[in-house]
């Protein structure tokens, strides 16, 4: 990215400004970076803890598949999911508060004893299942973050405040430059003056 300047004390003013805003602004864009980063590692880590529970739990009932046969799952579904929002790193992420189930209405007498516990089993199931889904969305949100946090740290860090510092650089030399040469031609203005004004008294 190519920064746009003129060679004068404005122009140079106006892009230490710049720099400034952005050298302040770094810091704690990299500490964002860092957080986010920490952040996404800690929610794929509950995914990986979800799904192993989530594996146990299935894997327990294996010895009850027969008896799932049997089951009607239309008696259970999710009424609600309770949702809020928490900040995490300046990212709005969904939580997941809880989960509300409904069970249709049924005659104990005319199903199988362990009918209770097998609506208890799915409600545990589809609650561990729903929060490794959500677990999932926070990875993606808190990643696409700290991907564009990433892009910004590097652009200021490798582009921009380098760029303007160059900039600065260029136009101090060049008003340097130009402060000597009017230095220098005064002084040599001064000497001519000088020498004429010798050559005058001499005749």
């Amino acid at each position: 990215m190519a920064i746009k300047f003129q060679y004068n004390k404005t122009s140079r003013q106006q892009l230490e400004k710049q720099l400034g805003i952005r050298e302040r602004a770094l810091p704690t864009l990299q500490s964002k970076e860092t957080a986010l980063r920490m952040e996404v590692k800690k929610a794929k880590n509950e995914i990986d803890e979800l799904e192993k529970e989530l594996e146990k739990q299935i894997q327990s009932y294996d010895k009850m598949m027969g008896m799932w046969n049997e089951f009607d799952a239309s008696l259970l579904r999710v009424k609600d999911v309770r949702l809020s929002k928490k900040k995490i790193a300046g990212v709005v992420i969904p939580m997941l508060d809880g989960v509300d189930f409904e069970t249709k209405p049924f005659s104990i007498f005319n199903r199988p004893k362990w009918y209770l516990d097998g609506i208890q089993t799915l409600e545990t199931l589809a609650e561990v299942g729903i929060r490794r889904d959500f677990h999932e969305l926070k990875v993606q949100r808190l990643d696409y973050a700290r991907k564009k946090t990433t892009q910004k740290v590097n652009l200021f860090e490798k582009v921009q405040i380098p760029g303007y510092q160059d900039a600065i650089l260029k136009i101090k030399r060049y008003l340097e430059d130009e402060e000597n040469l009017s230095k220098s031609s005064q002084k040599i203005m001064r000497s001519l003056i000088e020498k004429r004004k010798e050559e005058d008294s001499v005749w």
